[in-house]
């Protein structure tokens, strides 16, 4: 697997990529909009094709580069359906899988910080968002948060991956 950490110093915003060194099929999570050029320079130096944008939730701390890359790449935005997110192409639900050459990334729905929060794991790897740091878990007390499900999605599902997950 292709993978690359990216970080934006304004938002505070850690966006991913991941993509299959075969096909050259590539995800962006957790897109920032003032780093578009960015994220388009990483893909064509790399040779990669973006097909996936992927949200862990929508929040106004950020705003997102996906509407941006959609329209530059033709990728499709993908996010939990429990956004009610008018623009998304995949809308997706907790144990949804997609496809990225040979890779899967498995999409978990980890509700707490928003209702509509997902996480996605892909070769030993979650992405979390803002629903679990290091050392620390995202806040709860807006925009429809909920620490006893934020606990729930901590505890049961993030908790229960394998010792081994990053």
């Amino acid at each position: 697997m292709i993978f690359r950490q990216l970080f934006d110093y304004e938002t505070w915003t850690y966006t991913y990529l991941l993509a299959d060194p075969v096909t050259k099929e590539a995800l962006l999570i957790d897109t920032v909009k003032e780093q578009a050029e960015r994220d388009i320079s990483l893909l064509t130096e790399l040779g990669l094709k973006l097909k996936y944008i992927l949200e862990t939730h929508v929040h106004a701390d950020h705003i997102t580069a996906a509407a941006t890359l959609r329209s530059r790449t033709g990728a499709k935005i993908a996010l939990s359906a429990e956004a009610g997110v008018r623009c998304a192409d995949l809308p997706l639900k907790d144990g949804d899988e997609i496809s990225l050459g040979a890779l899967r990334i498995r999409c978990i729905a980890t509700p707490g910080h928003t209702m509509s929060c997902m996480s996605y794991l892909c070769e030993g790897r979650v992405f979390t968002g803002d629903t679990l740091f290091v050392r620390d878990a995202g806040r709860t007390d807006f925009q429809q948060g909920s620490s006893e499900k934020m606990y729930d999605s901590i505890t049961r599902k993030l908790f229960s991956l394998p010792e081994e997950t990053l």
